[in-house]
């Protein structure tokens, strides 16, 4: 059909190029709109809007002119040439509307109302997320989430300090619990989880017994090769769950904001930001979250 448009336009002996029209013809029907106006109406990007009137413009057929009240905008407006070709235009649109849709009669389903359907499902939700949802999916039952035994302790410090020292650097606090982990979590009641993936231990959490209904989650850890796989989220996940089923009532935990994804990460497991938490160890902590689990 894209290689017929182009002898439509021959037969009516329109010098113009097919993919040139979406942006004359919001152009040419509404004036005086901006480039990022035309953009969004048509939902192009504003690079490939601006691609095409250059164009035009070069084929003076629009002209591009800074705004009088916004210097900022071009706007957008036909020359004479452009005027002047733009009744042809319409009565071909017209034209080609018509034999659309004697041809619509000859198939047996609607491409448009198709294409209508498909374009509203996807702005509800774009094909990327679709496509990120099966992987995601996917890579959720290739994850297995794992409890701590002795031999994981390098691999449970290494993934810590990896993210602390990228960002801040290791603190008293830190080493304690990545160099004794028995003492400082398990044996006090906490809990330690690992994530591996494809036979590689490439994610960490602890949960760590405040009182006989809170628990911290710290220590969580997910490396750079594996970021990006909701690794982290299934660790969370199921941080939150052993510590519901371990009698917890409130889960707690301290970050820092510049931790942007963590925080995100915080905020879909349910956690909140809290300003009655407890002293801190760390220099790094200027936030404190938690979630009720009760």
């Amino acid at each position: 059909m894209t290689t017929q448009a182009a002898a439509v336009y021959a037969l009516y002996h329109v010098p113009f190029e097919p993919r040139w029209f979406p942006v004359f013809y919001t152009a040419a029907s509404q004036p005086d709109l901006h480039v990022g106006e035309i953009a969004e109406r048509i939902g192009h990007t504003h690079a490939a809007v601006s691609q095409v009137l250059k164009e035009l413009a070069k084929h003076d057929l629009v002209s591009v002119q800074r705004g009088e009240a916004d210097q900022r905008r071009s706007i957008v407006a036909l020359t004479p040439s452009g005027a002047s070709l733009w009744p042809a235009l319409q009565q071909q649109a017209t034209d080609v509307r018509q034999a659309t849709e004697e041809l619509l009669t000859e198939t047996r389903h609607n491409l448009w109302l198709a294409i209508g359907e498909m374009e509203y499902a996807l702005s509800r939700r774009s094909l990327a997320n679709r496509v990120k949802a099966i992987r995601d999916q996917r890579i959720a039952g290739q994850v297995r989430i794992l409890d701590y035994t002795p031999e994981h302790q390098p691999v449970f410090k290494n993934l810590n300090a990896e993210w602390i020292e990228r960002y801040f650097r290791l603190e008293e606090a830190d080493l304690k619990a990545l160099d004794h982990p028995e003492e400082y979590i398990l044996q006090r009641g906490g809990h330690i989880l690992l994530a591996e993936y494809h036979d590689q231990i490439v994610g960490t959490c602890a949960l760590i017994k405040m009182s006989d209904d809170m628990y911290e989650l710290a220590k969580m850890a997910v490396s750079p090769t594996a970021q990006g796989l909701g690794i982290g989220l299934r660790l969370g996940e199921a941080a939150v769950a052993k510590a519901a089923a371990s009698g917890a009532e409130r889960l707690y935990l301290e970050s820092n904001t510049k931790l942007g994804p963590a925080l995100n990460l915080y905020h879909k497991l349910g956690f909140r930001k809290t300003v009655s938490g407890p002293a801190s160890p760390y220099e790094r902590c200027n936030i404190q979250m938690e979630l009720l689990l009760k």
